[in-house]
């Protein structure tokens, strides 16, 4: 009768101690979440043409829409003859005087010392007439005075002609330089501005939404496409407060949808310190059961392709 007592009681507490136990998680409740990436352009114009169309599938670099850009093409063009004006400039100072300048002072050069060659001679005899006293100190003073002139003439027209091939001053070039800088600067951006009318996907994606219409005016920065790469399709889903333990970032999860016979694998990337969608919070045992918090996990690209935002999902532990 004991024995079969004790027995009872040993039964009895092994449920207990079972019950106690947690089991493994069933699954969570969740969805598929995107990140869309909004494409627009930072100037405002009428848009011309959109090139893709709602829930169309794109690669990288596909043309997605272009602005009206008369404007800027007329602001790049001026840029343009701006900086070969400048250009033309700073080469013209850097150059010197033309050719035939050049010529003609180094003719002019060359009759001086001609001048100045003879004046030379004319002062040697000069001075031997003079100390033979056959010539007036006058007449040898005019003689030596002659050569003096045409001597320093010589050297004025010298010193032009390598004034001529320096070019401009260097206060001149500096300046001229900086314009050409400045000229160039607006040039680059004058073409950053076309550039910018005609905008093209970052990536491989799905044009999930398109927001304007060809002759409507587009306001600066305002979206036009809206993309959804495979890569920004995410899952979300909600962990009891006694299932959240239990995952940590880098975790793989199994995701199971409708329609697909095989779940998906998913890792962890992100897991809300916050609890979700729960009642005024008293932390007591009977309302700690109530807490949700919100989980996300990344899919393979590849393995996201196909799937829209917004899909339910039920998200079970790998095992």
């Amino acid at each position: 009768m004991k024995s079969s007592f004790l027995a009872s009681i040993l039964a009895l507490a092994g449920l207990g101690l079972g019950g106690c136990t947690r089991p493994p998680a069933a699954g969570w409740q969740g969805y598929l979440e995107a990140e869309f990436i909004h494409v627009g352009a930072p100037l405002a114009g009428r848009l011309d043409r959109l090139a893709v169309q709602r829930g169309a599938r794109i690669e990288a670099g596909a043309p997605l829409f272009t602005l009206e850009h008369a404007a800027e093409l007329a602001a790049r063009r001026e840029a343009e003859d701006r900086l070969r004006s400048a250009q033309a400039r700073l080469d013209d100072l850097r150059k010197g005087s033309r050719p035939t300048e050049l010529a003609t002072l180094e003719a002019r050069v060359e009759q001086a010392r001609a001048s100045a060659e003879l004046s030379q001679r004319e002062l040697e005899r000069a001075g031997q007439l003079f100390k033979s006293g056959v010539l007036a100190a006058t007449d040898h003073d005019r003689a030596r005075l002659t050569h003096e002139r045409n001597r320093r003439a010589t050297e004025e027209l010298v010193a032009q002609l390598a004034t001529a091939r320096l070019g401009g001053r260097t206060d001149a070039i500096a300046a001229a330089e900086a314009e050409v800088a400045a000229a160039t600067a607006a040039r680059e951006r004058a073409a950053w501005a076309v550039a910018q009318k005609t905008q093209s996907a970052p990536s491989a994606a799905l044009v999930h939404d398109t927001l304007y219409r060809e002759g409507e005016f587009v306001v600066a920065g305002a979206p036009i496409v809206s993309l959804l790469p495979p890569g920004n399709l995410k899952v979300r889903f909600f962990v009891p407060e006694a299932d959240f333990a239990t995952l940590q970032p880098g975790a793989t999860v199994r995701v199971g949808l409708s329609g697909r016979a095989a779940p998906l694998e998913a890792r962890v990337t992100h897991l809300s310190p916050r609890p979700e969608y729960t009642p005024p919070i008293l932390y007591n045992r009977d309302n700690r059961a109530k807490l949700v918090f919100m989980v996300e996990a990344a899919l393979d690209p590849a393995a996201a392709a196909g799937l829209n935002p917004g899909q339910p999902v039920d998200v079970t532990p790998a095992r």
